[in-house]
């Protein structure tokens, strides 16, 4: 017996977790003593919060060998309101960097690599200092872009300009400055930022560095990076993928390892860059890897052959549409494909679940292929609710919501409507990130709809919609008073 409890002990330390336990009784207490901390706040339920766990969990343990180590933590919400509810947690997971107590929202990626590479870069110097040619190489080396400033002195104006802009922004982009004269006079002159692209981008259909030789002033310097830093085409990852703003954008997903296989990575980037090139202004271009953007591609309904298949494309269009190509890539069909969206001629994809058969409950079922008849329509005011199956919010809503259908039923000037949210896509303009969300859609301004963030009772939505509602609301429910 002793022996199999020694065994126990033993796996409980090998597999213990090295993401801190907080609570309610410890966390307004201990939060302080970290000058840098990533916090989750989930519910046990949640299905994001499912997901994110195991990359948490990578996370912590390999954040734990930095020196000095940086920690990350969790709170149950479930069990926690009331630390929860100070930091006005809604939905989950909700992440929240602290800095000796001071919080902030996480806005960095939520898978291992993406998490360790963001809070590196919280606990790191926001911007490198190179004094020689080894340090200058080693730095513009990197598998990202790197911005060096070369500059005379301390004294600097344009110093002090390009310290604002890595202040603001070190967490996106990597920063590195240089007082030396010799590597100025050889890489640029004094006075000068320079974006060096990395070397395993390198391409013979563009410069591998871009030079910004104007006044240095942090407005036009960030302007000039973001214009630059991915070049013809970039490379787009779960860290980076903020940053692709441009629309309308084509990626290329496909087996894309530059550590193991550069050679074939930039085969099929140099042919999507031989292509896209003709379409400058009409299409911007990047490559991603298909198993970093795997959940992407099964909203396209679509999947990727990992061994040595092509990529398969897809263009996000500038109000979020997606089309996806369906043929096999060659420069042809991938010519043919940009064409064809250039030109106006191409159906947008949609994920959608099917159409219902019968849609006569008192709570509309909204899905992807629907959503332009049922929400977007100009006659009529609609409240939709964003949900997932397995969310215990929603559940718990559910027959509150059928209540007020039930209320609503006979007004012909009011939907009450509901969408799964992981089945279908939702449009830009209703931003999802916790559930349940509701959005009030008025029939005179569907592209502007109001985020619902009142109580969740009946009397609550009652209240809402009879100061939202176009027309006066018609009451046919037998329990609720309009």
């Amino acid at each position: 017996m002793n022996a199999l409890l020694l065994i126990s002990l033993l796996f409980g330390v090998a597999y213990g977790s090295d993401v801190i336990d907080f609570t309610d009784d410890d966390f307004k207490d201990n939060i302080g003593d970290h000058s840098l901390i990533l916090v989750e706040f989930f519910a046990p339920w949640c299905g994001h919060c499912k997901k994110l766990a195991p990359e948490f969990e990578t996370a912590a343990t390999t954040l734990q060998r930095e020196s000095p180590p940086i920690a990350l933590a969790k709170v149950d919400c479930t069990a926690n309101t009331q630390t929860c509810g100070a930091y006005g947690v809604s939905g989950y997971p909700t992440l929240k960097v602290f800095r000796n107590g001071e919080p902030s929202d996480y806005q960095g990626p939520r898978e291992s690599a993406g998490i360790i590479s963001f809070m590196k870069k919280q606990a790191g110097p926001k911007s490198v200092v190179i004094a020689t040619e080894a340090q200058f190489d080693d730095f513009t080396s990197g598998a990202t872009a790197a911005i060096v400033g070369f500059f005379a002195d301390e004294t600097s104006a344009g110093l002090k300009e390009f310290k604002k802009l890595t202040d603001a922004f070190f967490e996106e982009f990597r920063f590195a400055y240089t007082l030396d004269s010799g590597l100025a006079e050889k890489h640029s002159g004094t006075d000068k930022v320079v974006l060096f692209r990395p070397p395993q981008l390198a391409s013979k259909f563009e410069e591998s560095q871009a030079v910004f030789d104007g006044a240095i002033k942090k407005k036009d310097v960030e302007k000039f990076i973001r214009e630059n830093v991915h070049g013809l085409c970039g490379y787009m990852t779960a860290d980076n993928q903020a940053q692709f703003t441009k629309k309308p954008l084509l990626t290329a997903y496909y087996n894309v390892d530059y550590k193991l296989d550069k050679k074939g990575t930039n085969y099929w980037r140099n042919r999507v860059m031989n292509v896209g090139r003709e379409f400058i202004g009409s299409v911007y271009l990047s490559i991603a890897s298909a198993s970093d953007f795997q959940r992407k591609l099964d909203d396209y309904d679509t999947s990727f052959d990992a061994e040595g298949g092509s990529p398969v494309v897809a263009i996000e269009g500038a109000k979020g549409e997606k089309f996806v190509m369906p043929e096999k890539f060659t420069v042809k069909t991938l010519k043919a494909f940009i064409q064809a969206f250039v030109n106006g001629e191409l159906e947008p994809f949609i994920k959608s679940e099917d159409i219902p058969a019968s849609n006569d409950g008192p709570v509309k079922v909204v899905v992807g292929k629907t959503f332009d008849e049922i929400v977007n329509d100009e006659t009529k005011d609609v409240l939709i609710e964003f949900y997932a199956p397995w969310c215990g919010h929603c559940k718990t809503l559910e027959p509150k919501y059928n209540e007020l259908g039930e209320a609503l039923s006979g007004d012909n000037n009011i939907v009450i409507a509901k969408m799964d949210a992981t089945a279908n896509d939702v449009p830009p303009a209703f931003e999802v990130r916790g559930f349940p969300t509701l959005y009030w859609a008025p029939k005179n301004n569907k592209s502007s709809p109001k985020k619902y963030e009142g109580g969740r009772e009946v009397p609550d939505f009652i209240k809402f919609i009879k100061k939202e509602a176009t027309s006066k609301p018609v009451n046919t429910g037998d329990k609720t008073e309009l």
